[in-house]
């Protein structure tokens, strides 16, 4: 299995952007713009990739990167279990032991002792189809030519409030978080995920997902990337973005209507 996990206090790229590839996922680190005021990194983001899925987090912390750290140690110490539970059909079996981890009081009291909180969001991709669970703002799109002609692009929608860490939405008596699962389209889908870095840019030239879908479209990952970051620090960005995307091919037709002629 590829693997690959940061958090942005081990290496902050402010001034520096980072792209490598993890088997067929690539991933851009980048701390901010040092001319902004930008002087830390409390972002973080785990891969794995398996021999026929993926999964990849990316987490969005303030007051300190603690949170972001506790919760990447707490996954990457149930990857070999994640894994087995990923490999079998669907995805509750994934999202039941997600919240066990979460709500356990080992975990519970973990996120006591940290300094601020996190936003956490979560993607697998198996077969034709991409789950994600979701705590926070950071956030998922799905980029494919049947789905652009109507519009969609987003699959989660940001929460403001929620996070794991000092402030824990898992220490509540009723927990608050977002899950979905969308079934991917015949042909290239292009998933991409990112904290709110890019969102909330100078300028805002990400505001629009379709100008971000035609750079993804555009070409290679790793290239597609390193454009991004060149347009958030011309547009000198202070906040850090740490982003998520890989491009899947399905043979199968996904569903269609009743009543649809070709």
């Amino acid at each position: 299995m590829n693997s690959f996990s940061w958090v942005g206090s081990d290496r902050h790229y402010i001034d520096h952007p980072f792209v490598q590839s993890i088997g067929n996922v690539t991933v851009g680190l980048y701390g901010g713009n040092s001319s902004a005021g930008q002087y830390k990194n409390e972002d973080g983001c785990v891969i794995w990739v398996g021999d026929d899925w993926e999964f990849a987090a990316v987490l969005d912390a303030h007051y300190s990167a603690e949170s972001a750290a506790l919760v990447i140690n707490t996954l990457q110490k149930s990857k070999q279990e994640l894994s087995v539970l990923i490999a079998k059909p669907g995805f509750h079996h994934v999202q039941e032991k997600l919240l066990d981890i979460f709500q356990s009081d080992e975990f519970l009291d973990q996120c006591k002792k940290v300094k601020g909180e996190t936003a956490c969001l979560i993607c697998i991709r198996k077969e034709n189809y991409l789950w994600w669970f979701s705590v926070g703002d950071c956030v998922v799109y799905v980029f494919h030519p049947e789905l652009i002609a109507l519009g969609q692009f987003q699959l989660n929608q940001r929460q403001f409030y929620e996070w794991i860490g000092q402030v824990n939405t898992f220490d509540k008596a009723v927990p608050c978080f977002s899950s979905g699962v969308r079934e991917l389209r015949k042909g290239t889908n292009h998933i991409f995920m990112t904290t709110d870095g890019l969102l909330e840019c100078p300028g805002e030239p990400f505001t629009n997902p379709i100008d971000l879908g035609d750079i993804l479209m555009e070409g290679e990952p790793v290239v597609t990337l390193f454009s991004i970051f060149d347009k958030i620090i011309n547009n000198n960005v202070r906040d850090s973005t740490t982003m998520i995307a890989w491009t899947i091919d399905i043979s199968e037709q996904g569903s269609i209507p009743s009543d649809f002629v070709g």
